[in-house]
């Protein structure tokens, strides 16, 4: 079992419910895919999306869609949630972001990955999880890709645990990899520098459509603001989407969320 699937395995309601507690994360990122998703009933596959959030709402739209996760634990909270919510997702297929091999070349119009790409500690292994999800789109089909940016370990610390700075963990800084990042139970993660996560999907043969920050200007900021409902909560939402296209500003989400398209079998 990998160090991804334990962790996750541990805690599925906590991933499910992870979004409650970020529902600026939430809602910025649903009014990316409300601007950039083809119309229902495309196919979507969600790799890694653990217990199904974006995958359940998207079928309540009308979406056909696939989630796929590497955590079985999950997967079986998706089942229970996917009842709950009355749809059904398409297939619950239990996988490894580096291995798709279940799926057929071209078989989706869309694909999200909204958790592997920081998850995955080696250059390699994301670029391998990022080649997958190229071989599984059709031409000019969609990617939605996720990262965690380099600064948010670091603000997590200032909020949860300053003492963390005594580590003087020089290594994030310089690699993305927190000096614990392979310590048993601990949070399995890489932190991407914001400038690097064009160049790795363009070089993948993705061409870029966009890249927001999903907090805008609230990320470890947003607690009254996620108590919000009706239009002032819209209106929070509007103006984190629109501040998080500001390039001066990713570095202070925690995710950068990046869309793709996959250029067409003739397109140079």
């Amino acid at each position: 079992m990998s160090q991804v699937e334990a962790y996750y395995d541990e805690r599925p309601e906590q991933e499910w419910e992870r979004l409650d507690r970020a529902r600026t994360e939430l809602g910025v990122t649903l009014r990316v895919l409300r601007d950039y998703l083809p119309t229902p009933p495309s196919r979507v596959l969600d790799i890694g999306g653990g217990p199904g959030r974006y995958a359940i709402t998207l079928a309540q739209q009308g979406y056909e869609v696939t989630l796929a996760d590497v955590s079985a634990k999950c997967l079986e909270l998706a089942r229970e949630k996917q009842r709950q919510a009355g749809v059904e997702l398409a297939g619950l297929v239990h996988a490894n972001a580096t291995d798709m091999s279940y799926f057929p070349d071209m078989s989706f119009d869309a694909v999200l990955m909204m958790g592997p790409l920081y998850h995955l500690l080696q250059e390699r292994e994301r670029r391998q999880a990022v080649a997958e999800a190229f071989r599984l789109l059709k031409p000019g089909g969609l990617i939605f890709a996720a990262f965690l940016t380099r600064f948010s370990a670091l603000r997590w610390a200032a909020k949860c645990s300053p003492e963390r700075i005594l580590r003087r963990d020089d290594q994030l800084l310089e690699t993305g990899l927190p000096a614990d990042s392979a310590e048993q139970g601990g949070f399995p993660g890489y932190f991407s520098h914001p400038t690097e996560i064009e160049p790795l999907m363009e070089s993948s043969g993705f061409e870029t459509v966009d890249l927001v920050g999903c907090e805008g200007v609230v990320s470890r900021l947003d607690e009254r603001i996620n108590e919000l409902t009706g239009e002032l909560w819209e209106a929070w939402v509007e103006l984190n989407y629109r501040l998080g296209h500001d390039r001066t500003l990713h570095g202070a989400a925690d995710h950068l969320l990046y869309v793709g398209t996959k250029r067409g079998m003739d397109d140079s």
